[in-house]
């Protein structure tokens, strides 16, 4: 089975959980942005592992699906129709062969989510199919989709509760998107990082009670954030180290940068805080112009939020898979 890229949209890529254990070879792990919101579209589907799905931003691509497919969409609410049918998210839907389907804009957010049963079948590379569009790493070497692109699709048994002969079905339950995606924007938890006491003091206040804005320039590397301009106390010299996804650097500009999912496995920026996991993917779905600001947490407050969020998450997996079988 194939899917053929007709149009691909602002910035579309190949996402799975992306390539863990390689930053000691330098290779960063990429993946999802989203990850609950990419994991949910997998389990709507059926999928099981690490399939790869299509990360979208801000604007989706057109799809020919040249077989029979069983797709779901996740993440930032997005216009979709097949032909004059509107395509609603955070459920399970059936297209006949030679269906296309039109991803538009998002309503609100950054990144949707568009998996297939069986997955977007492309060569792995370090146990990984996504695209670390950074490191030119992964499909086609490490690219966005474009126009022409056919996408093979994994092979999976049929999924039972749709009929055949019809070009268009849905399953009749859905999710609530609401605990997986940041309708209201809160503050994002961060924890002081190494170099926090070397900001000056109105620094440190600013970094927790100011409001931030994302820049134009963001990227899957890093969230760019306009507004306040941060001072240290003295200038540093510093050599490299570690840097991790969620890792809050303040550069000379003085206007701090947030890394995300292609975040570089080193850097020697001063480390003014560390965004709590279970947040990043609030940041990852905040676009250019967005409001970010900060409260200060702790080690064990944000170890406590991420232990409740994945057993949040894998009791939810465990329902829809349960739902499917039943279907």
């Amino acid at each position: 089975m194939n899917v053929t890229v007709i149009k691909p949209g602002l910035l579309s890529s190949l996402q799975d959980a992306g390539r863990s254990g390689h930053a000691a070879l330098g290779v960063g792990r990429a993946g999802a942005m989203d990850p609950p919101a990419w994991q949910l579209a997998n389990a709507l589907v059926g999928n099981v592992g690490s399939e790869a799905a299509i990360e979208c931003t801000l604007t989706g691509p057109s799809l020919r699906f040249e077989q029979a497919a069983v797709i779901a969409l996740t993440g930032a609410p997005i216009t979709a129709r097949v032909g004059e049918r509107s395509v609603p998210m955070w459920t399970t839907f059936h297209l006949a062969a030679g269906s296309v389907l039109h991803l538009g804009g998002m309503v609100s957010g950054f990144r949707s989510y568009l998996a297939v049963r069986g997955g977007f079948d492309v060569p792995t590379l370090l146990g990984s199919r996504s695209s670390d569009l950074h490191a030119r790493i992964g499909y086609d070497r490490g690219r966005a989709l474009r126009a022409g692109d056919v996408l093979p699709v994994g092979t999976a048994a049929a999924l039972p509760g749709f009929t055949a002969g019809y070009d268009v079905q849905q399953l009749d339950w859905s999710l609530d998107p609401q605990p997986w995606f940041d309708f209201a924007q809160r503050p994002l938890a961060l924890l002081c990082g190494s170099h926090w006491s070397q900001l000056d003091a109105a620094s440190q206040q600013l970094l927790f009670s100011g409001k931030f804005s994302l820049s134009k320039d963001s990227n899957r590397t890093a969230s760019r954030l306009d507004g306040h301009m941060l001072q240290l106390r003295a200038p540093l010299e510093l050599i490299s180290e570690a840097a991790l996804p969620g890792t809050v650097q303040l550069p000379p500009s003085g206007q701090p940068i947030a890394l995300l999912a292609e975040a570089p496995v080193t850097g020697g920026y001063p480390r003014i805080g560390q965004i709590a996991m279970v947040d990043l993917p609030r940041l990852a779905q905040r676009r250019p112009g967005d409001t970010v600001c900060f409260r200060e947490t702790t080690l064990d407050e944000a170890l406590t939020r991420l232990a409740a969020h994945r057993q949040r998450l894998a009791r939810l997996l465990g329902t829809i898979a349960q739902r499917l079988e039943r279907t």
